[in-house]
């Protein structure tokens, strides 16, 4: 069945935010003389909620820390970083491949649909998606749950068979095959030692600019 709708997901996908928002809390935790644990980070990469890293940097230091403060200088290290980064490569050609062949797009993100927006929009990119579904703060919707991506084959009405969807996370990857999509996963610096393949994902690439998107659609088109 011909392909009609790309789903792409945002954060270290579109952009590379996981490796931004990796280097803030490793900045606290060595601030504080301690490692941020690899292996717990992991779980927070792709979705919402889950394990705490201010608790679990409180823990190791034995006592309250200012939070708020810490946030602040967190984010605002992370911000600056994140303003840096462009589009991954490959994704414009994806994004001009759609419009080229009318397919539908859209973005679902574990994130809030503010966070992916404002980025958006630096990065001048607004204009195209026919829907933008995020979890906004509910870790019940949030992916490796199947939720946002069901919402989305619902607001483009596409069948699961019609559309592909771009993951670079093992929670991302098995929310998309959940939902019955085809995934291509694309790792980055964070997750590229996560077990992408071992997370279902049907195929995965070093750089989404390996695989033109002709190619890709022309393997669902018996081309």
């Amino acid at each position: 069945m011909p392909i009609r709708a790309f789903l792409f997901d945002f954060d270290g996908l579109i952009i590379d935010t996981e490796l931004a928002s990796r280097a803030g809390w490793e900045l606290l935790y060595r601030e504080h003389g301690h490692e941020l644990p690899p292996d717990l980070w992991a779980t927070l990469v792709g979705t919402y909620g889950g394990w705490d890293p201010m608790a679990h940097l409180e823990e190791l230091v034995g006592e309250p820390l200012e939070r708020e403060a810490l946030n602040e200088r967190r984010y605002a290290h992370e911000i600056a970083l994140i303003e840096a980064e462009e589009l991954r490569p490959g994704i414009a050609e994806y994004l001009a491949a759609a419009r080229q062949h009318g397919l539908k797009r859209a973005i679902v993100s574990s994130s809030n649909r503010r966070w992916v927006e404002s980025h958006l929009e630096r990065l001048e990119e607004t204009v195209g998606w026919d829907a933008i579904c995020t979890a906004e703060r509910d870790r019940s919707r949030a992916k490796p749950a199947p939720t946002l991506y069901l919402e989305a084959l619902d607001a483009l009405e596409v069948a699961a068979s019609e559309a592909v969807a771009f993951e670079d996370s093992p929670n991302g990857v098995r929310a998309a095959k959940e939902a019955g999509i085809f995934c291509v996963a694309v790792p980055n610096e964070v997750t590229r030692d996560l077990g992408l393949d071992e997370a279902g994902a049907d195929l995965v690439l070093g750089s989404l600019a390996d695989l033109p998107p002709d190619e890709l659609l022309a393997r669902f088109s018996g081309e």
